[in-house]
């Protein structure tokens, strides 16, 4: 093609930005993505978009040409999220001064961003996966608005893994897209699938390759495209060895680039000069990417490590820091975590000071006061904090008989903080981390562990003269716990402050539940970085009244506007929603009879069966460090500490398994079932109904278009005449509290957090891996399913497994009917306390629709009047319904 017949692509925002085959490598931002960024969707969620605006500013500033925009979160309304944020986002010149890439799996979302969108935008993503009609649909409407498009690699098979199937599926699609729909080849943009390489597995050695060459032939074959890709999956098989990776993303750039691969997703600070790489590792590395040789994958797999050691100082080096002097030797080793010698030097300083407890207060506390600043200035995570906890419990634990010698001396501590979790929850990682943190700080914790009732909460606070006292809780339960110990206090008179944390609380709920019910301070902590500057605050004499008249006065305003917020929100009657019902045609929809239906119990399953369905993203956010796995281990800020923090989980993860010392037990059932009364699902054996499950329905206003949905919408009804089903399941791990209480014991929280947050990803693993099951085998509507883990978190598959409690079904009242229909606590022995939290705490349990239309979705708020009919059908008293609902119902 000549120059003067090829067309470059030109987007903008308040400043244009042409791609021409002269431009540099077009790098784009993706830290204002709630899928990448927890901080991101943190501050979407708590709708702080001025600091949400300033992470896209910092992109800007940081070189970012392009800045990928995600909403897609199940906890917020993405659409009004995207059109909010873009609005603000119009109104920065310093930000919209590049073009937005709208970045969304659901349609409604990128049409929304479309609409408000400044400038020529990107649309990420589409691509054949459900056929070229909707592909078609999907492209016109893009086209209509004059954006460009990013196409995925993928179509109705699957992704494409090859060479062959890159350029076949890149082909149809660029050929639809000019002939069929007239979209200007300049505007498309392919990503082509970046796969890992060196993994071991013989199919993954051309993954680099492959890649390189498809983007050479659609540079050459398809005019005028761009090719996109995410570089660091590349090197994914060598995380924790960044010299390595740094390399592996330069070698893998410097081909790809010379190929044609002029758009991307790339951690600057991830980059190797390409000149600067050694030679030695160079030919390694170009060895792999390339496929030069067949033993390349085990060749630099072997160098790698001699690479990775010439980064570490050697053993001499390494132990410099013990000819330091003795406080400057206590402070290295609680700041880097070091416990081997740590009791020698203790036994040093004991020798030097007139009492042990001197030892405590003087060069201990002088090293966690180290410890505290870098942790407060951000140069510290929280991993490394209970690491340093650890090191300084050894310490106390040695010096503790030679204090008790000298009777009636105790340490003088900041203040005594009384932590619990409330009656009828059972997870206690989040306070767990909580008090190690404050421990370290030296404020004195009295832990009533989990289950606790209010009674006992308030006499152990006035036993033990507290100062202060913290609450957790991560069901919706727990929410009425906190409002009735706070009602409690206040009757008592309690004067101390109270703290409010876990999964399911909010600033909004504290500031419009709690702190009405209560005269002294109350504040909500949303994670262990601010407890111990919020403590202080609180516990400070000389500010204390200052801070709390602040925060109250603070709690108000926010009470006045988010009630205020509320009210605009219009609701439609239970009976018009229930016209505006989710429609599938059942006599088209292929409704599939399960192969095994019945009840069966899972006793006998592998951890090593889960470790492949692990969902590695949650368990960083329970230490918190933000990022998406695996990409948070070459975060530029948390990178290193999460690399660290992986490496000991995997070392965990391995004498767990070999040692067996978490047991997996698991149950579900596939039965016939039919939806009744529109809301309702009968469950049946034989014909026989043996139960029924309630289901909530939406009743926001919507466009007259929107369906209003219900769970019971997914089952066929009744008066259709066609038999349909339904699985519920419950899935546990045991043996996570004997564990942790082991760690404990030897004064090691940081391996006890660590065996429970592992427990917890087990325990997801398994109703990752039993849903799969569910899906291939047991039910079979998805026998030739071939997806991988990351498809799976993003959940690509059919079907859904939603949970009581949770968005789409938030009533936990629920789970007594699938603990009744499975007998669960006889078969498995996970039981439901009083507030219907499952014991263990490591359990998930859900149901199983598998009608192909069926969709994951928010139930919002509801309305009294479904409140009073969902009591009526499930024949309890409405002050009941009312109690475990009330989180759901509006205001208005």
């Amino acid at each position: 093609m000549s120059t003067q017949q090829r067309k470059f692509m030109r987007l903008s925002g308040l400043e244009p930005l042409i791609i021409t085959e002269n431009s540099n490598f077009i790098n784009v931002g993706e830290r204002t993505n709630v899928a990448g960024s927890r901080k991101f969707l943190r501050l979407i969620k708590e709708e702080k978009y001025d600091e949400a605006l300033a992470i896209a500013r910092h992109q800007v500033d940081g070189g970012a040409q392009i800045i990928d925009i995600n909403m897609d979160d199940g906890l917020i309304d993405g659409k009004e999220a995207m059109v909010r944020f873009l609005n603000l986002i119009a109104a920065e010149p310093d930000i919209c001064r590049v073009p937005i890439m709208i970045d969304s799996s659901k349609w409604e979302i990128i049409e929304a961003g479309l609409q408000v969108v400044q400038g020529k935008c990107v649309v990420n993503s589409i691509s054949l996966k459900e056929g070229e009609e909707k592909f078609i649909w999907e492209a016109t409407q893009i086209k209509r608005y004059g954006a460009a498009v990013i196409v995925m690699a993928f179509d109705e098979v699957g992704q494409a893994d090859n060479y062959q199937r890159r350029i076949e599926i890149a082909e149809r699609s660029y050929r639809v897209l000019v002939d069929k729909v007239g979209f200007p080849s300049e505007d498309i943009i392919f990503d082509l699938n970046i796969f890992p390489v060196a993994t071991g597995m013989e199919e993954h050695r051309k993954n680099a390759i492959d890649f390189i060459e498809a983007t050479r032939w659609v540079r050459n074959n398809l005019p005028n495209v761009s090719v996109s890709g995410g570089v660091s999956n590349v090197s994914f098989s060598f995380r924790g060895n960044n010299t390595v990776r740094e390399a592996m993303h330069s070698v893998f750039l410097y081909y790809a680039i010379q190929a044609g691969m002029n758009i991307g997703i790339v951690n600057p600070a991830m980059l190797e000069v390409y000149d600067d790489i050694p030679k030695d590792l160079l030919e390694y590395i170009e060895d792999v990417i390339l496929d030069r040789r067949d033993d390349a994958t085990e060749r630099l797999l072997d160098f790698a490590e001699t690479v990775k050691g010439k980064k570490k100082e050697d053993d001499g080096r390494a132990l410099e820091w013990r000819n330091l002097s003795l406080q400057e030797r206590i402070t290295h080793s609680l700041v880097k975590g070091i416990d081997a010698f740590i009791v020698e030097d203790t036994e040093e300083a004991r020798l030097t000071v007139e009492r042990p407890l001197h030892v405590i207060e003087g060069h201990l506390m002088a090293g966690m006061n180290v410890v505290g600043d870098l942790f407060g200035s951000g140069k510290m995570f929280l991993p490394q904090v209970v690491k340093s906890a650890r090191v300084m419990k050894k310490a106390v634990a040695y010096l503790n008989p030679f204090i008790e010698a000298e009777k009636g001396e105790e340490q003088k501590a900041l203040g005594k903080i009384l932590m619990a979790t409330v009656k009828g929850d059972v997870h206690d990682i989040g306070k767990n981390i909580v008090s190690v943190v404050l421990g370290c700080n030296n404020y004195e914790i009295v832990d009533l562990g989990v289950m606790v009732p209010p009674e006992k909460i308030i006499e152990t606070a006035k036993k033990e003269k507290v100062d202060a006292i913290g609450l957790s809780g991560l069901i919706t339960p727990s929410l009425d716990e906190m409002v009735y110990l706070a009602k409690e206090m206040e009757r008592q008179n309690l004067d101390v402050p109270l703290l409010i944390g876990g999964a399911t609380t909010s600033k909004a709920h504290t500031a419009v539940k709690i702190d009405t019910q209560y005269k002294n301070a109350v504040v909500h902590v949303n994670d262990a970085s601010r407890a111990v500057t919020v403590v202080g605050d609180l516990l400070n004499e000389s500010t204390k009244n200052e801070y709390v008249a602040k925060l109250k006065k603070d709690y108000e305003e926010f009470r006045d506007k988010f009630l205020k917020r509320g009210k605009t929100k219009a609701y439609i009657p239970i009976e018009e929603a229930r016209k505006r019902q989710f429609k599938i045609n059942w006599e088209t929809s292929n409704i599939v009879k399960p192969k095994e239906l019945g009840i069966q119990t899972l006793q006998q399953v592998s951890l090593k069966e889960l470790i492949p369905f692990i969902d590695w993203s949650p368990f960083f956010r329970s230490w918190d460090l933000h990022g998406k796995f695996p990409d948070i281990l070459t975060d530029e800020i948390v990178g290193e500490q999460a690399t660290s923090l992986y490496e000991d989980a995997q070392k965990m993860l391995q004498e767990i398994v070999a040692k067996q010392l978490l047991k997996p037990k698991g149950i579900f059932g596939l039965f016939e079932a039919n939806s009744i009364n529109i809301d309702d699902i009968s469950i049946q054996k034989k014909g026989k109904e043996v139960a029924v499950f309630r289901t909530l329905r939406q009743q926001l206003k919507k466009r007259d278009d929107k369906p209003s949905f219900a769970l019971a919408d997914f089952i066929a009804p009744k008066e259709t005449g066609k038999k349909d089903y339904m699985g519920a399941f419950c899935t546990a791990i045991f043996g996570a509290d004997e564990l942790a209480t082991k760690y404990k014991d030897q004064q090691d929280d940081y391996n006890a957090i660590m065996a429970q947050a592992l427990a917890d990803r087990f325990a997801e693993a398994f109703a990752e891996y039993l849903h799969h099951r569910i899906r291939t085998k047991h039910w079979g509507y998805s026998i030739d399913e071939n997806l991988t883990n990351e498809e799976l978190i993003k959940e690509n598959y059919k079907g859904i497994r939603p949970a009581p409690g949770y968005p789409a079904c938030p009533d936990h009242l629920e789970k007594e009917t699938i603990w009744q229909l499975l007998e669960v606590e006889k078969q498995i022995g996970v039981s439901l306390t009083e507030s219907l939290a499952m014991w263990p705490a490591a359990a998930v349990s859900g149901y199983y629709f598998a009608n192909e239309e069926s969709k994951y979705f928010g139930l919002g708020k509801i309305t009294d009047d479904q409140v009073k009919d969902y009591a009526s059908r499930k024949n309890i008293a409405l002050d009941k319904a009312r109690k475990w609902l009330h989180p759901t119902i509006a205001d208005n």
